[in-house]
């Protein structure tokens, strides 16, 4: 059954973690057609050269667009959106929409202190010392990077349950020093139950789905629409580990089976 709206939106990310953002425009805009890349040959993105992310990115994220005739990209991924969307956006004549970490909204809200959980790269990056600089209002901002978060919410999207006492352990350097917490990494939202769990009741947890699906929404011109009743497209760069567990939850989310991207040798040109 065709989508009602007749629009396309590209979710692009180098793991699952793009899946939370895909949820929060899904449940805003259930009427529109979504496809997803998954880039995980190249995961993780922190660590890849600048110049080689924002090649490869352009290139996988434009075939796609051209091939299925895309409406709107949204990028995935606190990396590559703060690497790669000047270039993206050059590139492609429709819009592209990126996620940084939420740290304005957050300090309006904190009177204690802000945490920011994300990866060893975003809390590093010049980019996110920015938005502190600018949008912190004065209060403490705690760093705290972790690659081991973003396997764990991989694992969990596969079935596996988490050790809470090791997540524990990974956030125990933010006890006792904030009230609002920034999951600045969109694999962090699928782990937002257990995360809440550990910090306890009196931490909020915000992120940057729900605006991302607001902009979405805007950019689109979308109202609401009924669900469209079919299901969605989702593209790997290589084999995923564990890829009937992920299929198993992929299909709750709406998603056909995973297929392999049909033209990585788009990288080779």
């Amino acid at each position: 059954m065709r989508a009602l709206s007749n629009k396309k939106v590209l979710v692009f990310d180098s793991g699952v973690g793009g899946l939370s953002v895909f949820q929060e425009i899904y449940r805003l805009l259930p009427c529109v057609d979504y496809l997803y890349l998954l880039d995980n040959e190249a995961y993780p993105y922190g660590e890849l050269d600048q110049a080689v992310l924002i090649t490869r990115v352009n290139k996988l994220v434009a075939a796609l667009v051209e091939e299925y005739q895309v409406d709107l990209v949204v990028i995935a991924c606190n990396t590559a959106s703060t690497i790669v969307l000047p270039s993206l956006r050059e590139k492609l004549s429709i819009p592209v929409v990126g996620v940084v970490p939420a740290i304005k909204p957050a300090s309006l809200l904190a009177s204690k202190g802000v945490g920011l959980i994300a990866t060893p790269a975003t809390v590093t990056r010049q980019y996110t010392h920015e938005l502190i600089r600018d949008f912190a209002k004065g209060k403490p901002v705690e760093l705290l990077g972790s690659t081991r978060l973003v396997d764990m919410a991989e694992e969990k999207l596969r079935g596996k349950a988490l050790n809470l006492n090791e997540l524990a352990t990974i956030l125990s350097p933010l006890k006792d020093k904030i009230d609002v917490a920034v999951l600045g990494c969109t694999h962090f939202p699928l782990m937002k139950t257990e995360i809440q769990s550990v910090l306890g009741e009196d931490v909020m947890l915000i992120d940057s789905g729900s605006a991302i699906a607001r902009r979405v929404q805007s950019l689109l011109g979308l109202g609401v629409e009924e669900k469209s009743g079919q299901s969605y497209t989702i593209f790997s760069s290589a084999p995923p580990w564990q890829e009937g567990a992920l299929n198993e939850k992929l299909r709750e989310l709406g998603f056909s089976p995973i297929r392999p991207f049909p033209h990585l040798d788009v990288l080779d040109h």
